[in-house]
C-alpha cells in the first residue's frame, strides 16, 4: 500500500511538489499525539473510578478471588479452632491423668507451646495480605502441627511406661522403713510445720522422724536404685537417697552406717544401713522423706504402722532369700556385682 503524501503547489513551476517534514518535526508529532492519547486515558480513568465510581473489570475479578481464598481460610479457621480445643483437651487429660498415673512430670507450656522464635519465617507473607489473614492462619496451622507432634511423642513415652506398669506396685514406697514395733521405735516428730529443736523456731519437717536406738536396721520401702549416698555434718549426716521411678524418690537420714553404694538396685524391704545420730541431729532417729515429682509429701499416706511385726519380719525375709538367689544364679552374678 502506497504511503500517503501531501502535496503543495508551487506557482513558480506551474506545479505540485512532495511537501518534506524534518526528522525532528515528525518526532515531535508523534510524542504530542503519544501524550494527547495519555491524558484521555487517564481522563478516561479518572472519569471511569472517581467521577462514576466503577471498578475496573481487573479490580473486580481479583476482588471476587480474593473474597472467595478470605472464606476458605475463615472456615480452615474455624477448622483450626476445633482442632484447638480437642488437643487441648487431650493435653489436660495427658497432663492430670496419663503421665500423673505413672508419676511422670507433666510437660511444660513453654514446651507445649513453644513458638518459632529468632528468624521471622513468615517474612515472605508480610506484604501479601493487608488484614494478616492469611499469615495468621499459616502460624497457626504450624503451631497447631508442633503441639500435636509434642502430644504424640508425650503418648508414645505413656505407651512404653505402660508396659512396666506391674513394675509401678513394687517400686511406690509404701512400707515402714522400720520393723513397725512399738517397742523399738516411736514417732518423734510428722510431717508438715514444726518447732525446731535447735533455733526454736517455726520450721517446716519435710519427713518424719522415727527415735530410736543407733545400730537397728533401715529398709527400703520400695524397689528403686540407689541415686545417691553422703556424708553432710551440719544436715541429714549419712544419708541415702532412693529413686524408685513413677515420680518417687525417698531419703533416710542420720544413719550410723549405710550398707548401700550409689547405682545399687535394691528390693523393697531389703536393709540399707542402720540408725544412728550422724549430722545435725537433737538425738538418735531416722528421718524420713518421701518425694513425689520433686516436692515433699506426708510419707505417714503411704505406709501401714498396723502392720504386725511378724509380718512385717517375714517379708523382709523373702526379700532377703529372692536377693541370694538372684545373687547365686550365674547369669545374675555379673550384673548384681556392677550394682
Amino acid at each position: 500500500m502506497a504511503k500517503l503524501r501531501k502535496y503543495t503547489f508551487n506557482t513558480k513551476t506551474l506545479s505540485y511538489e512532495v511537501i518534506k517534514r524534518s526528522r525532528k518535526s515528525r518526532v515531535i508529532r508523534s510524542l504530542a499525539v503519544f501524550a494527547g492519547s495519555m491524558m484521555v486515558s487517564v481522563l478516561y480513568f479518572w472519569l471511569y473510578t472517581s467521577v462514576l465510581g466503577l471498578e475496573l473489570p481487573k479490580t473486580i475479578i481479583l476482588k471476587k478471588r480474593n473474597a472467595e481464598w478470605a472464606s476458605r481460610m475463615e472456615v480452615m479457621n474455624r477448622q483450626l479452632d476445633k482442632c484447638d480445643e480437642t488437643l487441648t483437651a487431650l493435653q489436660m487429660r495427658d497432663d492430670d491423668i496419663y503421665r500423673s498415673i505413672f508419676g511422670m512430670h507433666e510437660i511444660p507450656a513453654e514446651v507445649r507451646n513453644a513458638g518459632f522464635g529468632g528468624v521471622n519465617r513468615y517474612e515472605h507473607l508480610d506484604g501479601v495480605d493487608q488484614n494478616g489473614l492469611l499469615r495468621n492462619t499459616v502460624v497457626r496451622l504450624d503451631v497447631l502441627t508442633k503441639k500435636s507432634y509434642v502430644q504424640s511423642k508425650s503418648f508414645d513415652e505413656v505407651a512404653a511406661l505402660s508396659k512396666r506398669a506391674g513394675d509401678m506396685a513394687s517400686c511406690i514406697p509404701a512400707i515402714p522403713p522400720v520393723v513397725p514395733d512399738r517397742n523399738i521405735y516411736r514417732l518423734s516428730s510428722s510431717f508438715g510445720f514444726r518447732r525446731d529443736p535447735f533455733t526454736g523456731r517455726a520450721k517446716r519437717h519435710t519427713g518424719v522422724d522415727f527415735a530410736l536406738k543407733p545400730g537397728n536396721p533401715i529398709y527400703a520401702t520400695g524397689d528403686g536404685v540407689v541415686e545417691s549416698v553422703k556424708f553432710e555434718f551440719f544436715g541429714y549426716g549419712n544419708s541415702v537417697v532412693i529413686d524408685h521411678g513413677f515420680g518417687y524418690k525417698t531419703r533416710y537420714a542420720h544413719l550410723k552406717s549405710i550398707g548401700v553404694v550409689e547405682g545399687m538396685k535394691v528390693k523393697r524391704g531389703e536393709c540399707i544401713g542402720e540408725s544412728g545420730n550422724s549430722g545435725r541431729s537433737s538425738g538418735p532417729h531416722l528421718h524420713y522423706e518421701v518425694i513425689y515429682k520433686d516436692r515433699h509429701v506426708n510419707p505417714s499416706n503411704y505406709y501401714d504402722l498396723t502392720i504386725t511385726p511378724e509380718e512385717y519380719s517375714t517379708m523382709v525375709q523373702n526379700t532377703a532369700d529372692a536377693s541370694e538367689r538372684i545373687t547365686l544364679h550365674p547369669s545374675h552374678k555379673k550384673k548384681r556385682s556392677r550394682s
